[in-house]
C-alpha cells in the first residue's frame, strides 16, 4: 500500500512540474539539457596537439607553437621549462633557435649590399684580406657563395668536436676567427661545379665581414638590424641564459646534460641565437612584407624560382595558393625549430620542441623533418 500510494505521487509531481515548467513558472527543474556543442576544433591546431603530446610523450621537456593566420593567433605550450623545476612553459618563453640564425645574419648582410657598402658578387678577400691566406681557398670564393653554402668552405665544428670530449668543447669559448682558423685545418674540397653543402664556416665569415664593415660586434649589428626595430625583446645572439628560458637537453654517457647557452655557440652566426616562437613569427613577416629590406632584396633572399634554398631562406610548398612558404628549420643539440611564413607575411606558424634528451651529433636529428612535414601540412589545411 505504502509503495502504491508513493508511486502515484510521484506521478502527481511529475505531471505538476510538467505543466509549471510549460507556464514557466520557477520552482521545478526539468531534465538537464544537453551542452551546446563546441565548435569543431580546426584541424590544424589538432594536428599540433596531437603532435605536441606525442613529443611529450616520447621524453620531450617542452613544445611551444604559435600560428597566425587571417587575423587571429592561435598558441600552444606544454611540458616544463626545466626538468630540474618542472614549471610549466608560456608561448613567450626563449629558446634557442639554431639555423634560424642564419635569417638574422642574411638580413645585415643584404642591408650592407642595399647602402652600397658590399657587393655580393666581390670576393670575399675584399673584406676579409687574411681569408685567402688563413684558409687557401682553391678559387675565388664570393660573399654569394657563402650566403648560398656554395663556396666548399670545410665546417668548423667538426675538427672542434673531434678536439676533445664533447662536454668540454662545449663550454669552450669560440670567436668568429677562431672558428675560421678551426676551419682551415680540414682540406677544401675544390670541385668545380659549386652546390649547395652546409657549413657553419659560410656563416662565420660573412659575421666577420659584416663586423668589420660596420665597426661593432655582430650581437649588436644583430641588435641595431633586427631585434631592436621590430621590438624583438627576447631575441639576441650570445650573453648570459635569459628569464624563462626553454631547457634543452643532451645525454653524454646516460646523463641528462643541459645545453641551454653553450660557451662555443655564443657567438655561432649560424646556430647561436635565442628568440620566441612569437618573435621568430613576427620577424619573418617583417622580412616578406618588406619592412626589413627593399624589395629586390627581399626577392634575392628568397631564391630563384628553380631553387628551394636562397640567401637564409627555404620554401615549401604553400597549396592554398599554389605558392610558397618561406623559413627555415634550425636544429642544434637540444633543440629544434622550424618557422613558415607566407609570401605576404600574413600565413604564420613557428614550432620549437626541445628534444628528447639525445647523445650529440652533427647529424640533422630526425625530428626536425618531421616537425617540417607536421607544420607545412598544418599550414594547409588552414586555407
Amino acid at each position: 500500500m505504502g509503495t502504491s500510494r508513493g508511486r502515484g505521487s510521484k506521478r502527481v509531481a511529475a505531471v505538476l512540474c510538467a505543466a509549471l515548467l510549460a507556464a514557466s513558472l520557477p520552482g521545478c527543474t526539468g531534465e538537464p539539457q544537453p551542452p551546446e556543442p563546441e565548435p569543431d576544433k580546426p584541424a590544424a591546431f589538432a594536428l599540433l596537439e596531437d603532435f605536441s603530446a606525442r613529443m611529450l610523450a616520447e621524453g620531450a621537456p617542452a613544445v611551444l607553437v604559435s600560428v597566425r593566420t587571417r587575423g587571429t593567433t592561435w598558441t600552444h605550450a606544454a611540458g616544463v621549462r626545466s626538468l630540474e623545476t618542472g614549471e610549466p612553459p608560456t608561448v613567450s618563453d626563449p629558446v634557442r633557435v639554431g639555423g634560424i640564425t642564419e635569417s638574422f645574419i642574411a638580413v645585415s648582410v643584404m642591408k650592407l649590399a642595399a647602402e652600397g657598402k658590399l657587393d655580393l658578387d666581390a670576393e670575399v678577400n675584399r673584406y676579409l684580406p687574411e681569408f685567402g691566406s688563413v684558409l687557401h681557398p682553391p678559387g675565388p670564393v664570393t660573399v654569394r657563395q657563402l650566403l648560398t653554402h656554395e663556396s666548399g668552405l670545410p665546417d668548423f665544428s667538426v675538427p672542434l668536436l673531434a678536439s676533445g670530449n664533447w662536454a668540454d668543447t662545449m663550454n669552450r669559448p669560440l670567436s668568429l676567427e677562431q672558428q675560421l682558423a678551426l676551419a682551415a685545418t680540414l682540406p677544401w674540397d675544390g670541385r668545380l661545379a659549386r652546390i649547395f653543402d652546409y657549413s657553419r664556416s659560410n656563416y662565420a665569415a660573412l659575421a666577420l665581414i659584416v663586423e668589420r664593415l660596420r665597426g661593432e660586434t655582430i650581437e649588436q649589428v644583430l641588435a641595431d638590424d633586427t631585434a631592436r626595430p621590430l621590438g624583438l625583446a627576447k631575441t639576441r645572439l650570445g650573453g648570459s641564459p635569459p628569464l624563462g628560458m626553454i631547457h634543452g637537453y643532451v645525454a653524454l654517457e646516460g646523463r641528462r646534460t643541459d645545453v641551454s647557452m653553450p660557451a662555443w655557440q655564443a657567438e655561432s652566426p649560424s646556430t647561436g641565437a635565442v628568440s620566441t616562437v612569437e618573435e621568430v613569427n613576427s620577424f619573418y613577416a617583417a622580412l616578406l612584407e618588406g619592412r626589413l629590406l627593399p624589395p629586390d632584396s627581399v626577392t634575392a633572399m628568397k631564391g630563384g624560382y628553380s631553387q628551394y634554398y636562397g640567401f637564409a631562406l627555404r620554401r615549401w610548398n604553400n597549396t592554398c595558393n599554389n605558392r610558397f612558404y618561406y623559413g627555415l628549420p634550425g636544429d642544434t643539440d637540444g633543440y629544434g625549430t622550424v618557422a613558415m611564413t607566407s609570401e605576404d607575411g600574413r600565413s604564420q606558424l613557428a614550432l620549437a620542441v626541445a628534444y628528447p634528451p639525445a647523445p650529440p651529433t652533427l647529424e640533422l636529428n630526425p625530428l626536425i623533418l618531421e616537425m617540417q612535414d607536421v607544420a607545412q601540412e598544418a599550414l594547409n589545411t588552414l586555407c
